[in-house]
């Protein structure tokens, strides 16, 4: 599985991601700084990857967008440093495994999660 992450997400999420066998990509060093949405997750679409976020506007606009994705997963913590977000990661990699990001919108919030799944058919 691959995953890219969002300019927003920490950078030792892909130190992090590898440790687990997982391929990463960096929108910081293959994107535009302040992309609109759509361009991201287009290239996250491209690359077959699992977007990851801390732009919450991705929880809400990606199921409705796209029926069919690679998967995302936001982190939308009260307080949202490098080591939380990278422990929410973690969480969540512990608890679901790669065929269950298809099309699979994650929010990971400081003690719950919410999980949206695109209708497809």
């Amino acid at each position: 599985m691959r995953f890219l992450l969002d300019e927003n997400f920490p950078k030792a999420a892909i130190q992090l991601l590898q440790n687990r066998g997982y391929s990463c990509l960096d929108f910081r060093e293959i994107g535009d700084e302040g992309a609109l949405d759509r361009v991201i997750f287009d290239l996250a679409i491209e690359k077959n990857a699992v977007l990851l976020t801390t732009d919450r506007d991705f929880f809400h606009t990606i199921p409705h967008l796209y029926p069919e994705h690679p998967g995302v997963v936001v982190v939308a913590l009260h307080q949202p440093n490098r080591k939380n977000i990278l422990e929410r990661l973690e969480w969540l990699l512990d608890r679901h495994g790669a065929k269950e990001f298809r099309s699979t919108v994650f929010e990971l919030r400081d003690s719950t999660y919410i999980v949206l799944r695109s209708e497809t058919e």
